[in-house]
């Protein structure tokens, strides 16, 4: 993807971008058992409070500590690569959207550098966790019901495709998705939805599978 000077996406060299997406390095994390935080299950929901520890109790059947991860990092930059996004999350719904896989421009590529985490209710991961199904959108504002959302303002994304990391016990873990600052023809939608539903595929039978370093 071209990085044109005068793209309106990219912010001045000179000053490192200030977005209200956190940041958060968690890489120093011991793997190892964990219990989810009292506090954090009470003041959600019920329905919310029953599927957040459903997710942490697989999570720790499974062995699959919710910090980042180098494995998950290269399947997020394998997907948006194939994709041809900035962008690519391997994205765990806990108390917060948690990416425990992460890919993203180069800290002086004058693009916004995200952190690990963000709200629960930003971004477009959300509807995948409802709807339990991919959602391609190739433009963001060509509907009206997914233009309204902080990350557009925050980062200034235009298409996004995602899809939801389900384990066969039914359990949505959370999503895997690329975002991009650029909008995507229509004719590309099959396309790129298929790389992110590979992709979940990926990610569900490493965490199956394989052991997390």
């Amino acid at each position: 993807m071209s990085q044109h000077p005068s793209d309106p996406y990219r912010t001045p060299q000179t000053a490192p971008p200030a977005r209200s997406l956190p940041r958060r390095d968690m890489r120093d994390t011991t793997p190892g058992p964990f219990t989810p935080p009292g506090t954090a299950l009470t003041s959600q929901r019920p329905q919310q409070s029953l599927e957040l520890a459903q997710r942490y109790e697989l999570l720790n059947r499974l062995g699959v500590p919710p910090v980042a991860n180098e494995d998950f990092d290269e399947l997020a930059r394998d997907m948006a690569t194939q994709a041809g996004f900035l962008y690519g999350f391997v994205n765990l719904f806990l108390e917060e959207q948690t990416f425990v896989g992460l890919h993203q421009p180069p800290a002086d590529s004058g693009f916004v550098i995200v952190g690990r985490t963000m709200s629960r209710d930003h971004g477009w991961c959300p509807e995948v966790m409802a709807r339990r199904k991919a959602l391609p959108l190739h433009d963001v504002h060509a509907s009206p019901r997914f233009s309204g959302n902080a990350v557009v303002d925050a980062v200034g994304i235009r298409s996004y495709f995602g899809a939801p990391l389900i384990h066969d016990s039914g359990t949505v873990l959370g999503t895997v998705c690329v975002i991009d600052p650029e909008k995507r023809p229509l004719a590309e939608a099959r396309r790129l939805r298929d790389i992110v539903i590979n992709a979940s595929a990926q990610v569900m039978d490493h965490i199956v599978r394989a052991p997390v370093r």
